[in-house]
């Protein structure tokens, strides 16, 4: 199966609510911080997001397995749009009304998430499938590039309830286009909670008997603790509280950093190819390095005025999205491939549980060290934290993480 309708379909509905989504992700921690002014509390709209997800996801791997995976997608596609025109319509928008309606939004995508992940590998050829996911993750940069900068203007001049409206239309979008993908799969209905309970066992045997699949995740899971905190709350509470970057230019540094990911992944697709991943370690250096840079702009020593800092940082995040590209586009393409088709939904939601279980640990920490240390020292401590992961699997495990694909998993 080439890249066909199907595919093309797929690609274009997962865009539309990506963009919409995008615009989102952007003026919620902006109106967070508007209103609080804390760390903290960014800290637990992050959480509100995650842990729901962590909790509902193995059950989720079971449901995309035994159930058609396409109206699985579009359901809930068209669930999470009626629930912020809901939001919208009753005004839920106070600071702890959002948070709730974060709860459930993690829980639909939770359920969305293990369908549409197990399903897309299906739309193509095997050896078709850094193309695919180059194409797919394209077009998910472009909505975070757009996306963002779309999202601070919105976020500046209809505040937050036009960013969720403007997503909420885009979930409808998304689903008018994934009715259309023509997607066969047998049902296997659940007769019971012992079902339920043995196909998950399944998907965490599969993983705990694959050595590959095992170190990946290993890798990933000690990675994400340091870099989701600093991704996901310390750079955002930086850019607004020390930096003082306005509305705008907070979105301008998102897309910044997306343009780099483009860039990026233009050149797996056009050059490197299944070769990526042999890079993966000089990549995880230049990462280092950005880091290091950023921890400098935000410490008492750059002394740089807020235009600087902004162009100087616009700079870092091109070359940091670039860098991203060849950790995820290679890492994907290989998991999928190594994990048949018929248990892809139970050991695809069984690996994100097990990676993002140390994702709230690292966010519980750095919260509230943002409220009580400079940032810049914050930065530092993670810089080192991701060291020591990384020096670690290059002695023990670059063959794996960054050598040739095994023939047979």
């Amino acid at each position: 199966m080439s890249l066909n309708r199907n595919f093309w379909l797929f690609a274009v509905g997962r865009f539309i609510s990506q963009l919409g989504w995008a615009v989102q992700d952007v003026a919620l921690p902006l109106y967070v911080l508007d209103k609080t002014h804390s760390g903290g509390m960014m800290t637990a709209f992050i959480l509100a997001e995650m842990i729901p997800a962590m909790i509902v996801m193995p059950f989720a791997g079971v449901i995309g397995d035994r159930y058609n995976r396409k109206w699985l997608m579009v359901g809930f596609d068209i669930a999470r749009g009626v629930l912020l025109f809901g939001v919208l319509a009753f005004n839920f928008i106070g600071i702890y009304q959002l948070l709730v309606v974060q709860v459930i939004m993690a829980t639909m995508g939770a359920f969305f998430g293990a369908s549409t992940g197990a399903m897309f590998p299906d739309l193509v050829e095997p050896d078709e499938l850094e193309r695919a996911n180059s194409i797919t993750s394209s077009f998910n940069i472009f909505a975070r590039l757009v996306g963002p900068a779309l999202g601070g203007f919105i976020y500046a001049v209809g505040g937050i309830a036009l960013a969720l409206l403007v997503n909420a239309v885009s979930f409808f979008g998304s689903g008018l286009f994934e009715i259309l993908i023509k997607y066969e799969w047998k049902a296997r209905e659940l007769e019971g909670l012992g079902q339920v309970v043995s196909d998950i066992k399944e998907g965490v045997a599969f993983i705990r008997s694959n050595r590959y699949l095992w170190t990946l995740m290993g890798f990933a899971i000690f990675l994400i603790a340091f870099a989701q905190p600093f991704g996901a709350v310390l750079m955002p509470y930086a850019m607004r509280e020390i930096l003082k970057f306005s509305s705008y230019q907070f979105g301008l540094q998102e897309s910044a950093f997306m343009v780099g990911a483009l860039i990026g992944n233009a050149l797996i697709a056009a050059k490197f190819g299944k070769k990526a991943g042999r890079y993966l370690f000089h990549a995880l250096l230049f990462d280092g390095i950005m880091i290091l840079v950023f921890t400098w702009l935000i410490s008492p020593a750059s002394g740089l005025s807020t235009a600087s800092a902004f162009f100087l940082l616009a700079g870092v995040n091109v070359l940091w999205g670039a860098v991203e590209a060849f950790l995820n586009v290679p890492i994907n393409s290989k998991i999928q491939r190594a994990v048949p088709s018929e248990v892809r939904g139970r050991v695809f939601s069984a690996m994100a549980v097990l990676m993002h279980s140390a994702g709230p640990l690292g966010l519980l920490a750095v919260g509230p060290l943002l409220d009580r240390f400079p940032a810049w020292t914050v930065s530092l401590g993670l810089w080192v934290g991701m060291g020591m992961v990384v020096l670690y699997y290059w002695v023990k495990h670059r063959n794996i993480l960054a050598g040739e694909e095994p023939q047979n998993f």
